[in-house]
């Protein structure tokens, strides 16, 4: 009972040190800030470090860059090819490389325009831009990924920056006890055990200081891989900003809007773009052209020749479509069977 009133006193004592102690470290502080420039450090913030994570993540940026890509491929990939350009001498004679002896001789400058089989154009530019739409949600998922993994390493640290703050404002408390402590055993109002118990208090929240610094430097260092060095930077003392968790329903309800489902539906639409592709290869392909043909030399009357001009086109015909279509079809359908098996095992 002794030992219980001497520590209420104690802790009394110390209380009023702490205000007078306080009051004259505000008094110091104010006359400080008048004396000299502030000086003020910048603190990261968990959006700060959510920014920076996305920003410097290579997995986000490559896919942001493949589904561009993918984008600008779609544009190509629904335009006609290259016309062709064809020029050539018919008929020239070997013998006497004349242009005029012969009236068969021609000069021919032609052009030629392929379109492919069917609506193939079409539906390789959809194809296209259901990959570019898969590509944009897998990095989606990614930053949510990159998010998560920030959020957690950073609150990590937060709690044991603020656990350390909480220590070291209760070892002043402890060191001034201890003070009292001694005085008083000097005086001999307590024993010799009441100020080793003060120090024994105060040696124990020294180590636990030690264990807590040690855990926030690792996971500094694991904030670290995903922030670089702004993970060693001063944190924020406010609590982190975070969204508001949605109830279960809602999280139901919006399911079929995560980012892993949609790249799979985006790829599920994909391959069956390319079903329609293999069967429009059962279809010909044509290819139109136009030349014009100058002759050389006069006819027997002394006129000159006329020029020609010629008009062409050309198709394939699919008839042998066993090894070829046949065989782009199957293939073509197994996969968009295995895209619509991947989703549903999402």
């Amino acid at each position: 009972m002794q030992n219980h009133g001497f520590l209420a006193v104690a802790v009394r004592r110390v209380g009023d040190e702490v205000v007078q102690f306080q009051s004259r470290r505000v008094l110091f502080s104010i006359a400080a800030l008048l004396l000299l420039p502030l000086v003020a450090r910048a603190e990261i913030t968990l959006q700060d470090a959510e920014r920076i994570a996305l920003e410097s993540d290579p997995v986000v940026k490559a896919d942001q860059a493949r589904a561009e890509a993918l984008q600008d491929d779609a544009v190509a990939s629904g335009s006609l090819p290259d016309p062709k350009i064809n020029f050539g001498v018919f008929n020239l004679p070997l013998d006497s490389f004349s242009f005029t002896e012969n009236p068969t001789t021609q000069a021919r400058l032609g052009i030629t325009q392929a379109f492919p089989r069917g609506s193939t154009l079409e539906y390789r530019q959809r194809k296209t831009e259901w990959q570019s739409r898969a590509r944009l949600e897998r990095s989606d998922d990614e930053k949510r990924k990159v998010q998560r993994e920030v959020r957690d390493k950073f609150l990590e640290v937060y709690f044991q920056v603020r656990a350390a703050d909480i220590i070291r404002s209760s070892q002043k408390l402890f060191r001034q006890l201890v003070e009292i402590t001694r005085a008083q055993f000097a005086s001999g109002r307590v024993s010799q055990q009441d100020v080793l118990n003060a120090q024994l208090e105060l040696s124990r929240l020294r180590d636990r200081e030690t264990r807590i610094k040690t855990t926030e430097e690792i996971n500094r260092a694991s904030l670290e891989q995903w922030v670089g060095r702004a993970a060693w930077e001063e944190l924020d003392r406010a609590f982190p900003r975070l969204p508001a968790i949605p109830d279960e329903e809602t999280i139901l309800q919006s399911l079929d809007q995560h980012p892993v489902l949609k790249m799979k539906n985006a790829q599920v639409e994909a391959s069956n773009q390319a079903i329609q592709i293999a069967r429009e290869q059962y279809k010909p392909g044509w290819n139109v052209g136009v030349q014009y043909r100058q002759r050389f030399g006069e006819n027997p009357d002394g006129t000159s020749r006329s020029n020609m001009m010629a008009a062409l086109v050309t198709f394939d015909l699919p008839l042998f479509t066993g090894q070829r279509q046949d065989k782009r079809l199957s293939a073509s359908q197994k996969k968009a069977s295995a895209a619509k098996l991947d989703r549903v095992d999402t």
